[in-house]
């Protein structure tokens, strides 16, 4: 049976191939209204793949969000368990196209270190994960092991704002037993992966001023603090001397033991070569189970044009990625009572929150989590799935949690540590996108048996 699933993987792969290629020429790029037309032709594309298999498929929205497609096919044997499939089909914004060594919009099939890459913006993140279920359902065709319900959301990428109005709107019509996301990615090339944490995000914007106006530097300078020093001063207050985040009340736990090597860390980072790391505790706790906390921006004058002036106010963007048992609620307070606290000179101090994503730590155990570590290991010739952490936030698999308390949901992916997602010459590794495709299929196959 093996053989056989894997021959038709290698089947169906050209055709899902094509239509990935198709799917990725369009601009579907969520944050920019001025795309709003190319978003909904994705959408309209993602609607009639889905109908060509067989599916029942419509493409809606709640809340003023934007559109998404639900589709549905039964499976023919009687007491099938019902899975749900998701994926995304808006994309990041593909920003200067003279980073990128071929068009953004135009796949582009060439060599990379690890293997030959398909380069494109979502050609992983996240029209992948839409190729791939949609290769695995080709596999079995109208044979389904399982009852399918495909949810391809269209704003993920703008932090999925509907989505909580989604699903209230839409919960019998995603009611299923196991859930698999398609959004994340594996451990290494030849090594998979089931993501089981997740960190939380807080951002807030972070104003200090000590003037009602700019004055002369000269003739106040020394007695009138500027408030750049001042916002910089207060942002040195949130690590201590080693780079730990120095916020009292936020949580931090343990991670997996899993080894990270220093020439992996240096060259996926881009980290430069004398740089040091920050923080203590295991490279995997710092990025997956430990608070961090980055300025992400600075609204000041700029150096070049910049007079002799001591600066009224200045902000800055905070971004505080909050460890799985942490909320969002606790992070929040706690990183305001620490800034309100650390505040120097009398400043007068303005915090306005931006927005905010709950972390996850998903119970990697069950039935459905055996299902996929075997398909994963079969699917990979023997290698074992690691149970990874990312150190990033995909809120709404929290909302997924809580709408679905019964269900088991899988974060899986498509991604590798070369994937590039979100930035410029993002490409999917083929090779494992096949492993992918074949992993889907055996896992359905799996659950058909549950």
């Amino acid at each position: 049976m093996t053989d056989d699933l894997l021959a038709r993987v290698r089947d169906v792969l050209p055709g899902v191939r094509r239509d990935l290629e198709a799917l990725v020429r369009i601009e579907s790029v969520s944050a920019d209204p001025e795309r709003a037309g190319e978003v909904q032709r994705s959408a309209e594309a993602v609607r009639d793949l889905c109908a060509a298999e067989g599916f029942d498929a419509r493409i809606t929205s709640a809340d003023g969000g934007r559109p998404a497609v639900i589709a549905h096919k039964r499976s023919g044997r009687d007491g099938a368990k019902t899975v749900l499939l998701y994926a995304h089909h808006d994309v990041q914004p593909e920003n200067d196209h003279a980073d990128w060594e071929s068009p953004p919009f135009e796949p582009t099939e060439r060599d990379s270190p690890s293997g030959r890459r398909l380069f494109a913006r979502g050609a992983a993140d996240d029209k992948a994960g839409i190729a791939a279920h949609l290769g695995a359902l080709r596999v079995h065709g109208d044979d389904l092991p399982v009852n399918v319900v495909m949810f391809v959301e269209g704003e993920e990428e703008v932090g999925s704002p509907s989505l909580p109005a989604f699903l209230r709107e839409h919960l019998d019509d995603l009611r299923s037993d196991v859930i698999v996301i398609a959004d994340s990615g594996n451990w290494d090339i030849g090594v998979p992966a089931l993501t089981t944490s997740l960190r939380g995000l807080v951002r807030l914007d972070v104003e200090v001023r000590t003037l009602t106006h700019a004055v002369h530097s000269g003739m106040w300078g020394g007695l009138v603090p500027d408030s750049l020093m001042t916002l910089a001063r207060l942002i040195a207050t949130c690590h201590d001397d080693e780079g730990n985040v120095a916020v009292e009340g936020l949580y931090a736990g343990p991670a997996a033991s899993v080894e990270y090597p220093e020439e992996r860390l240096r060259t996926e980072s881009g980290a430069l070569p004398d740089v040091q790391w920050i923080g203590t505790g295991s490279t995997v706790e710092r990025l997956w189970t430990r608070p961090s906390l980055s300025v992400i921006g600075l609204t000041a004058p700029k150096a070049e044009g910049s007079s002799n002036t001591l600066v009224p106010a200045a902000t800055a963007r905070l971004s505080l990625r909050i460890a799985p048992g942490d909320s969002v609620a606790n992070a929040r307070d706690a990183l305001t009572r620490h800034l309100e606290k650390h505040v120097p000179w009398g400043a007068e101090l303005t915090i306005t929150p931006v927005d905010s994503g709950e972390p996850t730590l998903i119970d990697a155990t069950g039935p459905a989590y055996d299902a996929a570590r075997a398909a994963f290991t079969e699917a990979w010739d023997g290698t074992e799935p690691i149970d990874m952490g990312v150190g990033g936030s995909i809120p709404f698999i929290a909302e997924f949690l809580d709408a679905f308390p019964e269900a088991g949901v899988l974060v899986t992916g498509v991604e590798d540590p070369d994937t590039r997602a979100h930035g410029a010459n993002e490409g999917l590794h083929l090779a494992e996108f096949e492993r992918v495709i074949h992993a889907e299929a055996l896992l359905l196959s799996k659950l058909g048996e549950l």
